[in-house]
């Protein structure tokens, strides 16, 4: 079974080791009703490291009425690893504050390992296991067109991308093409009044970024990936047709069937569209880290 399609309870982690917050600063606008926040974590582990695109693994105490002993999730590391003035190793993580219907009692409960870290305060401890999941990584033709696509706290993995990308790999020349989709531009992260991390980009003639937002932000609507994506959809086409294109995308779940929508449109049947992924994916130029 392929990471992307793997459930919690698949994942080992039976090897445990323990963090340390040294700052929690929120990353949406406190006009937004979204709160998420950037943690940084000193992690316990001198010689802890992980790929781009791995997420790591946050044990929290479970609910006895539930009968857990612990909760676990993911979250997908934020940044390129660094070194903290102990010399342990340093990680961000992005999380968004969560909660949830009961289906039986229609009581809304507040999310467990979400809240849990968005109350953690500099110098708390909390324990960690991973790092886990898929790597998205740099083609190695440093001519290659990337289409990255990313959703809510997708966002996550591309910027640490991004950021290797410009910052390690010198002499890569192809283009980066960006997509993030948001109900609107206060959830949007890393891309906002608050903190726009990828603004050092813009002058760089590789780097285009493209925001897809709800045509109604007040409501409950799909992201408007159709009118981003269909835009620049002979582009794209062609980008796609290219044997040097990847695709990495990263966010819920439910965005695939809307993207393969989409796509569809701009290949003009679902069956050339169905036809052209396969191709991308048996070449593993097509690759989803979804939640």
């Amino acid at each position: 079974m392929s990471e992307a399609t793997r459930h919690l309870a698949e994942y080992d982690s039976a090897e445990r080791y323990r963090a340390t917050i040294v700052s929690s600063e929120r990353i949406t606008p406190e006009a937004s009703s979204e709160e998420v926040r950037e943690l940084v974590l000193d992690v316990e582990r001198p010689h802890f490291s992980f790929q781009l695109g791995q997420s790591v693994g946050v044990i929290v105490a479970g609910s006895e009425a539930f009968g857990k002993e612990h909760h676990f999730r993911l979250y997908s590391v934020a940044d390129l690893l660094e070194r903290g003035p102990s010399g342990m190793p340093r990680i961000k993580i992005a999380v968004r504050r969560c909660s949830y219907i009961d289906a039986y009692s229609g009581e809304e409960y507040p999310g467990v390992a979400s809240n849990y870290l968005c109350d953690l305060v500099p110098g708390d401890s909390l324990l960690m296991t991973g790092p886990f999941g898929i790597v998205f990584e740099v083609p190695e033709e440093h001519d290659a067109n990337l289409i990255l696509i990313g959703s809510g706290t997708g966002i996550a993995p591309f910027r640490a991308f991004v950021k290797h990308i410009y910052r390690d790999v010198p002499d890569f020349r192809g283009r980066v093409w960006l997509f993030y989709g948001a109900r609107s531009g206060l959830e949007m992260l890393y891309m906002n009044d608050e903190k726009n991390d990828f603004s050092q980009y813009y002058d760089d003639e590789t780097f285009r970024a493209f925001k897809a937002l709800s045509a109604r932000p007040g409501w409950s609507d799909v992201i408007a990936w159709d009118s981003a994506l269909q835009e620049r959809g002979e582009e794209l086409w062609a980008m796609l047709s290219d044997a040097k294109t990847y695709v990495y995308v990263a966010g819920l779940t439910k965005m695939l069937e809307e993207l393969d929508a989409v796509f569809a449109t701009i290949a003009g049947s679902k069956e050339e569209w169905h036809r052209r992924k396969a191709e991308l994916m048996a070449g593993q130029r097509w690759v989803e880290l979804v939640y």
